[in-house]
C-alpha cells in the first residue's frame, strides 16, 4: 500500500473527535516509554553509541569492522549501545558481547526490517514504537558516538547528536564517522557550504566530527578524549 493510501485510510476510519481522544492515550504510550527507558538504562555505565544501516551484511566490511570497534571499545572498559536491530547494530552488539562488554539494544518497533538481534544483553533490551524517545535514549545515556555507513535513519542520529553538542544540550562527547570513502562528500559539503558559502555553521562546529578509517583510531579518539578530563571508563 502507498503512502497516499495509508493516509487515506486512516482518514476514514477516524473522526476527527476521535482522532482528539486518541492524543490522550498517547501521551500515557509516551511517558511509559520514557519511564522505562529510564528506568533500564540508569545504571549502565558509560556506553557509546554506535549507528549505521539496517542492511549491512555480514560479508560485507563495514559489518566486519563495527564489530571489531566494538569488541575493542569494551576491552576498554565501556558498553555499547546500538539500536538493537540487524546490519551495523547486530554488528556492534556482537561485537560487545565477544569483548564481554555490555551490550545494549534501543529497538524500534517497524513493519519491516527491524527486529532484536540475538547479541544484546537479555535484561538490557529496550523496544521502542516512537522514535523520539529512543532518540532521546540514545543521547542521554551515551558518552560518545560511531557513526557507520547508513542511510536516512543514520544521518537523522548523526544530526541529532551534532545539533545537541552544537547547542550544548549536551556534553561535547566525540563523533567519529568511520568509512573517509562514504562520508568525505558529505563532510566537504558541510565545510563548503554551510561555512564558506552561507556561514551557517561555524569552524568549531564541523570540529566535533572526526573523519576515520580503521578500529584503533576510532577507540583512540574517545580514549583521548576521556583521558584530557583525567577519566576512565569505570569513572
Amino acid at each position: 500500500m502507498t503512502h497516499e493510501a495509508l493516509i487515506s485510510e486512516a482518514l476514514k476510519s477516524k473522526n476527527w473527535q476521535e482522532i482528539r481522544s486518541d492524543y490522550s492515550w498517547e501521551i500515557y504510550k509516551i511517558q511509559s516509554e520514557f519511564v522505562n527507558g529510564f528506568k533500564k538504562l540508569a545504571e549502565i555505565g558509560p556506553c557509546i553509541s554506535i549507528f549505521g544501516s539496517a542492511r549491512t551484511q555480514k560479508e560485507e566490511k563495514y559489518y566486519k569492522l563495527t564489530q571489531e570497534i566494538a569488541q575493542k571499545l569494551t576491552k576498554q572498559g565501556y558498553g555499547v549501545i546500538s539500536g538493537g536491530g540487524p546490519g551495523i547494530m547486530e554488528a556492534a552488539n556482537k561485537g560487545a558481547q565477544k569483548g564481554r562488554g555490555k551490550s545494549v539494544g534501543l529497538n524500534i518497533d517497524l513493519p519491516f526490517e527491524q527486529s532484536p538481534n540475538k547479541y544484546i544483553d537479555r535484561d538490557k533490551l529496550i523496544n521502542f514504537e516512537y522514535f523520539f524517545v529512543r532518540k532521546a535514549m540514545f543521547v542521554k545515556y551515551s558518552q560518545g558516538f560511531i557513526v557507520m555507513p547508513g542511510g536516512f535513519g543514520t544521518i537523522d542520529e548523526l544530526f541529532e547528536a551534532l545539533t545537541l553538542i552544537q547547542t550544548r544540550k549536551i556534553g561535547a562527547f566525540p563523533v567519529i564517522l568511520v568509512g573517509k570513502e562514504y562520508w568525505e562528500g558529505l563532510f566537504e559539503w558541510i565545510k563548503r557550504e554551510m561555512i564558506d558559502e552561507a556561514h551557517y555553521i561555524s569552524d568549531e562546529d564541523v570540529n566535533i566530527m572526526h573523519l576515520v578509517d580503521d578500529a584503533d583510531e576510532a577507540v583512540g579518539i574517545i580514549n583521548a578524549f576521556y583521558s584530557k578530563y583525567l577519566l576512565k571508563p569505570n569513572f
